[in-house]
């Protein structure tokens, strides 16, 4: 990592513990949540995503398991239940839409200058908070439109690991809801497997001195989520998406800003 200062070095611990609260509280975003604020600190993708995947791989895996677990015990008692919590069919489809854009999307990322990078994230990441801030979140509900939304999605995960809200778009119409969460679980920890790989195979740092103390500090974020999750589950969150949006909006402009001046 760069040489930092100690402040800077807090803000970064104190936004994985918001990545773990957004990816556990939210099901989604650890990385379109929490990249533009650590492109602030520091100008430089490549240094992040290494570090924001690896947490991913981690989370998502117990957070399976533990789904998984808790599926196995209702079906005991109820055994017309489904028998798998993963839609593979579908998982299956998309995924063969979306490979190619994916390793296009990783091989951009490894070769695109930083400063192109970071542009390209906050201007995707700014389109995102004004959907949320008219609440109008991304649907789709043509044929068409779910090929184009799966390939966009493909791609910018690829590129930034942000093509969550496009991607949930398409797999919210198609997949049952018992199952959506899982199904969801199992595509991050396979779009995210291939992109380690991609870093892996070009020789990107992977930070690994720093998950010492990162991930600790995104598993606080995760417990703390986990929380709040319950309490989506019971009230209309269309005003915390709303205040989310206006924030993620102005550290976009804010973004676009520095890179551009």
């Amino acid at each position: 990592m760069y040489d930092l200062l100690w402040y800077q070095y807090a803000l970064i611990g104190l936004i994985f513990v918001w990545t773990g609260f957004v990816r556990s509280g939210l099901g989604f975003g650890g990385a379109v949540l929490s990249l533009p604020f650590l492109l602030l600190i520091v100008d430089d993708p490549l240094l992040f995503l290494p570090i924001i995947s690896a947490h991913l791989l981690f989370f998502v895996s117990i957070a399976f398991i533990k789904e998984e677990l808790k599926r196995r015990r209702a079906r005991e008692e109820d055994k017309k239940l489904p028998r798998f919590s993963v839609d593979w069919p579908y998982l299956k489809h998309a995924l063969g839409i979306m490979i190619v854009p994916k390793i296009i999307g990783i091989f951009g990322l490894i070769t695109l200058p930083g400063p192109i990078l970071t542009g390209i994230v906050f201007i995707i990441v700014a389109v995102y908070s004004v959907s949320y801030i008219i609440k109008r979140p991304f649907t789709s509900k043509n044929k068409y439109l779910d090929v184009l939304f799966l390939m966009l999605g493909g791609y910018i995960s690829g590129t930034s690991l942000i093509g969550g809200p496009l991607i949930i778009a398409v797999f919210s119409t198609h997949v049952a809801r018992h199952q959506l969460r899982n199904t969801l679980f199992m595509l991050w920890y396979i779009l995210v497997a291939i992109k380690m790989a991609g870093f892996i195979y070009a020789g990107v740092d992977l930070q690994l001195i720093h998950h010492l103390w990162l991930l600790p500090c995104a598993a606080i974020g995760t417990v703390l989520g986990l929380f709040f999750h319950e309490y989506l589950q019971k009230t209309d969150a269309s005003f915390f998406y709303q205040i989310l949006g206006c924030v993620l909006l102005l550290t976009s402009i804010l973004g676009l800003a520095k890179v551009l001046f």
